[in-house]
């Protein structure tokens, strides 16, 4: 998949573009599965909220098929190719759930000021993707994005290792309002197989669930093999030091799966 001018220029404006049903139902539904099954491992990639329901999986396309395939799907690959000009390789994969009642909360945040501070990346030469695995709406804790904010550079941040399972290099509130009173604020909603690509300095968040639906979203973090990490401080799991370049699949190589498992059941 190739963006056009018009799909460029919207993300060099607003530092994020959404594609509706990138993914159909079938494939939707095959992830949502394999999902489930990663979240009931006992491995240490897998982390729990406090209250014990599932948070964080990281690195599961090393582990699951499914995921292996996604992390090498040209729908996802050839637009971040595209955008950072030239092969690109994995530095995080993680699947993030808000579970009903109990999703906790994300603070506000850039994905490049973690991965500066703790992993070493030269440049925020290298984005996210997030496919939803579940429909994601208003009530169910979805992603906030401030439009325009990755035009400001790293922002100063702090580091919590309190609030959630997970530590994060957060912004202050005064910092916050101060670039949505410039960008506005947005939250992008939409059926499950739904993408999302977004700038590694888009400051963004997600509010906690507390309502009957989960939600569950898979995360590619993908950096230009001449930008990888230079330090070494977190997990290989969590910050990859595999440098290869990805070599995108075929388009239907998650439809080949799906049969492959209707076929074997039968």
């Amino acid at each position: 998949m190739n963006l056009s001018d018009a799909d460029l220029k919207k993300f060099d404006e607003d530092g994020y573009l959404f594609f509706p049903k990138m993914f159909n139902s079938e494939e939707a539904s095959l992830l949502k599965k394999e999902a489930d099954k990663v979240y009931s491992e006992d491995r240490k990639e897998v982390w729990k909220e406090s209250s014990g329901v599932a948070r964080t999986a990281f690195a599961a396309h090393k582990y699951n098929e499914a995921f292996s395939r996604l992390g090498s799907h040209p729908r996802l690959i050839d637009p971040v190719t595209q955008v950072l000009d030239g092969d690109i390789y994995m530095h995080q994969f993680k699947l993030n759930a808000k579970a009903a009642f109990d999703g906790a909360v994300w603070q506000w945040h850039q994905d490049y000021g973690t991965w500066k501070r703790d992993d070493g990346m030269p440049e925020p030469r290298a984005m996210n993707i997030a496919v939803f695995l579940d429909d994601v709406t208003a009530a169910n804790g979805p992603l906030l994005f401030i439009p325009g904010s990755h035009k400001v550079g790293v922002i100063e941040a702090g580091h919590d290792l309190e609030t959630t399972s997970y530590p994060l290099w957060t912004l202050d509130n005064e910092k916050v309002l101060e670039l949505a009173k410039r960008g506005g604020c947005v939250a992008p909603t939409g059926p499950a197989g739904s993408m999302l690509m977004f700038s590694s300095l888009l400051v963004h968040a997600s509010p906690p669930n507390i309502s009957p639906f989960g939600r569950t979203i898979v995360y590619l973090s993908l950096c230009h093999v001449d930008n990888h990490i230079r330090e070494f401080k977190r997990e290989e799991w969590i910050a990859h030091r595999d440098f290869t370049p990805i070599s995108p699949l075929n388009d239907n190589c998650l439809s080949e799966l799906v049969n492959q498992q209707v076929s074997a059941a039968e």
